[in-house]
């Protein structure tokens, strides 16, 4: 099986560039009520992920920090502590599985190291469940 049977791609997933400001992370975080989001560069190149963690560490961490700075702070300069590892296009599934046991989604980049879309730990459990339950019916 093929792991883009999975994927959803780039232009249905909210991305944050590496060069926005913490208050637009901030922002398009709260809006869409996600706690993660990838973290792109000018080039479409996969960075790393973005926590709210990342965030409220950062502001807890940074003397005299309030709401109305975090306009001054780059994406770019917040430490980010999960380290949320991509899969090229062309892994295989077993990859997939071990990954999504410690992320919530995998970032999948192309054989040029651009981003593609993500691979929701969701959608492989509903996945797993739904051959599981059609595996019980058999027997």
């Amino acid at each position: 099986m093929n792991i883009a049977f999975f994927l959803t791609p780039k232009n249905e997933v909210v991305c944050e560039n590496i060069n926005s400001t913490m208050r637009q992370a901030l922002e398009r975080m709260e809006y869409h009520r996600y706690t993660a989001i990838p973290i792109l560069d000018d080039g479409g190149r996969y960075i790393g992920t973005l926590t709210e963690g990342d965030l409220l560490w950062k502001l807890k961490n940074t003397k005299n920090l309030d709401f109305k700075d975090t306009n001054k702070i780059k994406v770019n300069d917040i430490p980010r502590r999960m380290i949320n590892k991509p899969v090229h296009i062309d892994s295989n599934i077993e990859d997939l599985f071990y990954t999504s046991v410690n992320q919530n989604f995998i970032p999948v980049v192309d054989d040029n190291e651009i981003f593609i879309g993500i691979i929701k730990r969701s959608d492989i459990i509903n996945y797993c469940y739904k051959n599981f339950l059609k595996t019980e019916e058999m027997v």
